[in-house]
């Protein structure tokens, strides 16, 4: 038998172009709006019902995580500032749209009378028509990443801590109180944690370059 032609698909960008469009057209948006603040933002779901990790236990016996058997959730809204380490945070019962517009007129609240920059992803309720016109209202210009990209959102990398730290193998007493200690743990963390752990602070740091060299505080 004959075997078939190899075809070559064309897999899209690539990362280091994505990249680069991204640098590219926030640098535009900075002229444009020299007093613009970057962010960068993401969500999360909190349950009730514990995610389990590894942990330490004596030897010989087994770990117990005494749950209730039940379970609710909350969302978690988040966004740093990647240059300055400030973080908004916020929680809501659902993650829909009137959610994720709730979220933006937080931010416009917390930096009044500035122009904002905000990096997130593609989701839903982000490229929604009622979230994009509110957005415009409020003076809150979205950068949206390539799908399927999260690595370059540092806002999603600072969950992967307070999961860890907060809620892992514990079952609060009510949802509530987890999403309480979860902003709580986020907002204590000095800046330069934040940073740290977010990942802005590492060398490879897809916005470092733009944020020193470019990026002038104001």
């Amino acid at each position: 038998m004959e075997a078939a032609a190899v075809r070559v698909c064309d897999g899209g960008a690539s990362p280091g172009a994505e990249k680069g469009g991204l640098v590219r057209r926030l640098k535009r948006l900075k002229r444009q709006w020299p007093r613009a603040v970057l962010l960068v933002m993401d969500s999360t779901l909190l349950r009730w019902f514990p995610p389990l990790r590894a942990m330490w236990t004596p030897v010989g016996e087994q770990a117990l995580v005494k749950i209730t058997g039940e379970n609710a959730k909350r969302t978690l809204w988040g966004a740093i500032n990647p240059r300055t380490g400030r973080r908004v945070v916020m929680a809501t019962r659902r993650g829909r749209q009137e959610d994720f517009m709730a979220f933006l007129r937080a931010l416009r609240a917390a930096y009044p009378g500035r122009s904002l920059l905000l990096v997130l992803d593609r989701a839903s309720c982000h490229t929604a028509q009622k979230s994009q016109r509110l957005a415009a209202r409020l003076g809150i210009h979205l950068v949206l990443l390539p799908k399927q990209r999260s690595e370059l959102n540092c806002m999603d990398h600072l969950w992967r801590p307070l999961k860890q730290h907060v809620s892992a193998n514990r079952q609060y007493p009510t949802v509530e109180q987890h999403v309480d200690a979860a902003i709580e743990w986020v907002l204590a963390l000095s800046p330069q944690d934040a940073l740290r752990k977010a990942g802005c602070l590492a060398e490879g740091f897809w916005l470092r370059d733009l944020l020193e060299n470019f990026w002038r505080p104001t």
